[in-house]
């Protein structure tokens, strides 16, 4: 399988910590967050902002969360707090389950989640600075930010350039399944800690966060039985057109590009653990 799915989402705008909340109680990544995150240190600071070690930078504004999240006048269709692009349709892409591969035991549903946000950007076909709400006053922003240009090696007109790894572009027949059942399928919400129906999977913890159950692969060596941003993530999608598989009568557990990376952390490549020894395949694949 390939194993390069890349998250786009960045980091934070102004209200940091207003935002953390709304990631716990909306997205119900995690029961827990660090107080900072520091996406200022990563290549998802696509601003210009002081210390910053982007690759990419656009020169229309110092902000760091912009490019991903707004305060007001958000895409309401994400299934993350408050994003601040237009997502793309889930049709344009062509997915892993085309192949027809037998490995591919687990029932797949359209691009979504979390994942179409992060492809958002890297799909590479719009510019990064195709934001909903731009900085200052009304939609399309302030002067400075209409007058902002990108530089950096990795970009063309703000769009990831073309042939980079991290431009994953609508074609995902290459890429890590995601939007496809954890373990080929058999956790639900009835039986939300029933065994997978591939045995080479690990198994998978549980939680009620709200009225929303929630899935994730522990990651620690002594699991401490809460969701950690360091665990492996499942994603719950809901039964119907737009969500889940055809077919799927309730919420169940989804491998998506942020169950393996974390757009938020100062990891390389965003990956919620180290790899080494191939701990994040290893996390929930038994090989």
């Amino acid at each position: 399988m390939g194993w390069r799915h890349w998250p786009a989402m960045a980091g934070k705008r102004g209200l940091a910590t207003l935002l953390a909340g709304i990631i716990v109680a909306v997205a119900g990544v995690a029961t827990s967050l660090p107080a900072s995150a520091q996406i200022k240190n990563t290549k998802h600071n696509l601003g210009t902002t002081a210390g910053s070690t982007g690759v990419n930078q656009f020169s229309g504004t110092a902000e760091i969360c912009v490019f991903c999240h707004t305060p007001h006048g958000a895409d309401t269709s994400a299934a993350v707090p408050l994003w601040n692009r237009t997502l793309p349709l889930p049709a344009s892409f062509t997915t892993y389950d085309s192949l027809g591969t037998s490995s591919l035991d687990g029932k797949t549903a359209p691009v979504g989640s979390v994942s179409i946000a992060c492809l958002s950007c890297h799909d590479g076909v719009t510019s990064m600075s195709a934001v909903i709400n731009a900085p200052g006053s009304g939609t399309a922003g302030d002067a400075t930010w209409a007058a902002g240009t990108w530089s950096g090696a990795n970009q063309t007109g703000g769009k990831i350039g073309a042939g980079l790894i991290t431009n994953i572009g609508v074609d995902l027949r290459n890429d890590h399944p995601i939007g496809i059942q954890y373990g080929g399928g058999g956790l639900k919400a009835s039986t939300p800690a029933a065994a997978t129906t591939d045995t080479d999977f690990k198994t998978a913890s549980n939680a009620l966060i709200g009225t929303t159950r929630v899935w994730w692969v522990d990651t620690e060596a002594a699991p401490n039985g809460t969701r950690q941003k360091t665990d492996m993530m499942l994603y719950t999608r809901a039964a119907g057109v737009g969500s889940g598989y055809t077919g799927q009568t309730e919420a169940e557990p989804f491998v998506e590009c942020a169950s393996c990376h974390d757009p938020h952390t100062t990891n390389g490549t965003f990956l919620r653990i180290s790899n080494a020894g191939s701990a994040v395949c290893l996390a929930c694949h038994i090989k």
